[in-house]
C-alpha cells in the first residue's frame, strides 16, 4: 500500500500530463476500432456520470474562471459523445439484427424503460430534447456567451488603466498588480474561448439528429437487404436501436449545455448559483405570501384540482409565516455596520487622496493604453519619468491615470495635487505635423496647436506623413503628442514635485551613494524641510539637482546660514559652472543681456534694500516688456536667453521676469565661472525716472 502510494506520489505530475492526450487517443479508437457491447455500456456510464459532474461543478462554482478549463472539457465531452454514437452505430448496424440487446444493456435499458420499447415514443421524446437543447438552452448560452465576449473585451482597457492607477498610487504593489492583470486576461480569454465553444454545443445537436436519421436508414437498408428482415421486423430492432442509442446520447449533451449556460450567465462572485437563487427568490415573506394568496384562490375555483393548489398555497404561505417571524439580528449589536451598509454613514474610507501627479483620459484614448491594440503610452511615461529622473536629479512621483467621462472622447488633462496643469487633445491613429518656425507649405489636416510649447501644428491622417516631413514639419503620432507635454509639464512643474515625500526618498538615495557626506549634513545641521525648500527654490528656475555632493558640499560649508533662499543663493554659486553649461552648453564665451547702467542702479536701490523705495510699476512694466522681447529676438537668433545681473537683486529679477519671459535665465556676477568670458549684447532699457 506504501509502495503504491509512494509511486503514485513520485509519477502523479506525469500522469496528470498524459490524462489528456490519453483521452484523445481512447477518442479516436472508439471512432476507428470495433467495441465489444459491454465496453460500450462502461464508456456511456462514464459518459453520463461526466456530464453529471460537468453540471455539479458548474453549479456551485462562484466566478466563471472558478472552471477555466471548462471550453477544453467542453470539446472533449463533445468529441467523446460523438465517438460513443459512431462506436455504437457501428454495433447496431453490425448486430442489430440479433435483438435489442445487441449494442449493450444501456442502450437496451435506454430503449425499453425510458420509451416502453415504442420506437415512435422514443422519436418524439428525442425530438423534444433536441428542441430544449438546441432552440432553448443552446441558443441562449451562445448568444450570452457573445455578448459576454464583446464586453469583456471592451472592458479590458478600463480594468488595466484601474489597476495601473492603483498602482501608482501605491494601494497596491507589484505583485498584486500582476496577479490582477493576469486575472483580467485570463477572463478575456475565457469568454472568448466559451464564445467560440459554445458552437460545440449547437454542432453536437445537429450532429444528434444527423446521426440518428442516418441510423435508421441504415438500419432499415441493412435489415431488410443483408438479413431478410421485414419493414416491422428491421423496425422494432433497428429504429428502436437508434432511438435508444441517440438518447443515450442526447441526456448527457442536455447536461452540459446547461452546465455551458450556467457558467456564462453567471452573475456574482460572492456565491454559488443554488445559494444565491434561494437568497434572491425566497428571502423576501411578501413574495412568498402574495404566491401564496394566488395559489389558494385558483385552488378555490370549482372545477380546478383543490387538492393540489390548497396544498401548494398552504406550504408557500407557512414559508411567508416562517420568514415573517423568525428571530432578526438585534440592531444594537453592529449599529455602525449596520448604518454604514444601510444609511450610508460616512467613513474614513471614503476620502479619496488628491493624486500628486495624474492624467486623465477621454474614452477614446483609452486605447492609447491598451497594450492588446499596440497603445504604448504607459511605456512612454515611464520614459518619461526616467528621463526626468535623469535629467533633473530626483524620482517624479508616479503618474495616476484614470479615465473621465466628463472630458471630450479625445480630449485628456494634466493634473498637479489635484489642479489642472496641462490639457488638450490627441486623436489616435493620426499624427501632429508641428511647425518648427517659417514653414509655409499647406497641409490636409486640421489646424492645432502644440499643447506642450503652443507652436503651430495640424492633425494629419497617416498617408500624408511622408509629405509633412518633406516639407520640413516636425511629425509626431499621438502618444508622442502627449508624453511630450507631460515631459513638459514635470518640467515647468518640477518645485512642486519634490514633495516631502520624493525629498526623503532622494536623501535616502544620496546616504547610500555618500553615506558620510550626508549623514553629518542633513538632518544633522540642515533640516530636511529647509534641504527641500533650498532644491525647490533652485529647481523654479530650472537648475537641476543631479550633482547632489555639491549641493551638500555647499551646504555644509554655508550651515551657519538659516534661510533658504540666501542658501540656494551660495548654493547656485558652488553650481555656477553646472548652471552656465546647462545654458549655453560647451562654450566658453557666453552672449549675455544687460540692463542699462542707470536703470540698474534704479533697481538695484528699489530691490536690494526692503526698506528702500519700492520698485516704480510704470519702470517695472517697461523693464517686463522689454525682457520679453529681448528674450524672443535671442531665441530666434539661436542665442540662450541670459540677463546678466548684479547679485543682490538676481533673485528678484528672476521673479520679475518669469512671468513674462519663463526661458529666461537670469545669471549673477558671481556665477560666471572663471574659466568664460562674457560678451555683451542687447541691453534692457527702461524709464528712470
Amino acid at each position: 500500500m506504501n509502495a503504491a502510494r509512494q509511486w503514485l506520489a513520485t509519477n502523479g505530475r506525469m500522469l496528470n500530463s498524459l490524462a489528456a492526450p490519453l483521452l484523445v487517443v481512447l477518442i479516436l479508437a472508439l471512432m476507428v476500432l470495433p467495441m465489444p457491447p459491454w465496453l460500450l455500456d462502461g464508456f456511456f456510464t462514464l459518459n453520463i456520470a461526466t456530464a453529471l459532474m460537468v453540471m455539479m461543478v458548474a453549479a456551485y462554482m462562484v466566478r466563471p474562471l472558478d472552471f477555466a478549463a471548462f471550453p477544453s472539457v467542453l470539446l472533449l465531452t463533445t468529441l467523446m459523445r460523438l465517438s460513443l454514437n459512431v462506436a455504437s452505430t457501428r454495433v447496431v448496424l453490425l448486430e442489430g439484427h440479433t435483438g435489442p440487446g445487441a449494442a449493450g444493456a444501456v442502450i437496451e435499458a435506454f430503449g425499453h424503460f425510458l420509451i416502453g420499447g415504442n420506437f415512435a415514443v422514443g422519436l418524439i421524446v428525442f425530438a423534444i430534447l433536441v428542441v430544449i437543447n438546441f432552440i432553448v438552452v443552446t441558443k441562449g448560452a451562445e448568444r450570452i456567451a457573445e455578448v459576454s465576449a464583446r464586453f469583456t473585451l471592451d472592458a479590458m482597457p478600463g480594468k488595466q488603466m484601474a489597476v495601473d492607477a492603483d498602482l501608482n498610487s501605491g494601494n497596491i504593489d507589484e505583485k498584486e498588480a500582476r496577479r490582477r492583470r493576469a486575472e483580467i486576461s485570463e477572463e478575456a480569454n475565457f469568454f472568448g474561448a466559451m464564445d467560440g465553444a459554445s458552437k460545440f454545443v449547437r454542432g453536437d445537436a445537429i450532429a444528434g439528429i444527423l446521426i440518428l436519421l442516418i441510423s435508421i436508414v441504415g438500419g432499415f437498408i441493412v435489415g431488410m437487404l443483408q438479413h431478410d428482415l421485414s419493414a416491422s421486423q428491421a423496425a422494432s430492432s433497428y429504429i428502436l436501436l437508434a432511438v435508444g442509442d441517440a438518447l443515450v446520447a442526447q441526456i448527457p449533451a442536455l447536461l452540459i449545455s446547461v452546465a455551458a449556460a450556467m457558467v456564462v450567465s453567471r452573475v456574482g462572485k460572492e456565491e454559488d448559483v443554488g445559494r444565491q437563487i434561494l437568497t434572491q427568490m425566497v428571502a423576501s415573506p411578501r413574495v412568498l405570501a402574495i404566491t401564496a394568496a394566488i395559489m389558494i384562490l385558483l385552488g378555490l375555483i370549482p372545477g380546478m384540482p383543490h387538492l393540489v393548489f390548497l396544498t401548494v398555497g398552504g406550504l408557500l404561505g407557512w414559508g411567508a409565516w416562517w420568514l415573517h417571524t423568525r428571530p432578526k439580528p438585534d440592531p444594537a449589536v453592529d449599529v455602525a455596520s449596520t448604518q454604514a451598509a444601510n444609511d450610508g454613514e460616512a467613513s474614513w474610507n471614503d476620502l479619496q487622496p488628491v493624486d500628486l501627479l495624474g492624467l486623465e483620459l477621454g474614452y477614446r484614448l483609452i486605447a492609447l493604453v491598451d497594450k492588446n491594440r499596440q497603445g504604448d503610452l504607459l511605456g512612454r511615461i515611464k520614459g518619461v519619468r526616467r528621463k526626468f529622473a535623469q535629467d533633473v536629479g530626483f524620482l517624479p512621483p508616479a503618474v495616476h491615470v484614470r479615465d473621465n467621462l466628463d472630458l471630450k472622447p479625445s480630449g485628456y488633462r494634466i493634473t498637479l495635487r489635484g489642479v489642472v496643469v496641462g490639457e488638450g487633445e490627441a486623436f489616435p491613429g493620426m499624427h501632429m505635423a508641428i511647425n518648427p518656425g517659417g514653414l509655409t507649405t499647406p497641409l490636409i489636416g486640421t489646424p492645432t496647436r502644440d499643447p506642450a510649447f503652443d507652436l503651430p501644428a495640424h492633425w494629419i491622417e497617416e498617408r500624408h506623413k511622408d509629405a509633412a516631413q518633406m516639407a520640413g514639419y516636425t511629425v509626431v503620432d499621438a502618444e508622442t503628442v502627449l508624453a511630450t507635454h507631460l515631459s513638459h509639464v514635470m518640467q515647468t512643474n518640477a518645485s512642486r514635485l519634490l514633495s516631502r515625500t520624493e525629498t526623503q526618498q532622494l536623501v535616502e538615495y544620496v546616504s547610500r551613494v555618500a553615506p558620510k557626506l550626508i549623514d553629518e549634513v542633513v538632518p544633522k545641521v540642515v533640516p530636511i524641510p529647509v534641504f527641500q525648500k533650498v532644491l525647490q527654490l533652485l529647481l523654479d528656475e530650472a537648475v537641476n539637482i543631479r550633482d547632489m555632493r555639491t549641493i551638500v558640499e555647499a551646504l555644509a560649508e554655508n550651515s551657519t546660514v538659516t534661510d533658504p533662499a540666501e542658501l540656494a543663493r551660495r548654493v547656485r554659486v558652488s553650481l555656477a559652472p553646472a548652471i552656465v553649461q546647462q545654458i549655453y552648453g560647451p562654450v566658453r564665451e557666453l552672449d549675455v543681456i544687460a540692463i542699462e547702467p542707470g536703470l540698474e542702479r534704479l533697481l538695484v536701490q528699489a530691490l536690494a534694500n526692503p526698506q528702500g523705495p519700492a520698485l516704480d510699476p510704470g519702470v517695472a512694466d517697461v523693464l517686463t516688456r522689454s525682457a520679453a522681447e529681448v528674450a524672443m529676438k535671442q531665441e530666434e537668433s539661436g542665442v540662450p536667453a541670459c540677463l546678466l545681473v548684479p547679485d543682490v537683486i538676481r533673485n528678484s529679477m528672476a521673479r520679475l521676469v518669469r512671468r513674462v519671459a519663463p526661458r529666461m535665465a537670469v545669471l549673477a556676477h558671481s556665477e560666471i565661472p572663471e574659466t568664460h568670458t562674457i560678451r555683451i549684447g542687447p541691453i534692457l532699457r527702461g524709464a528712470t525716472a
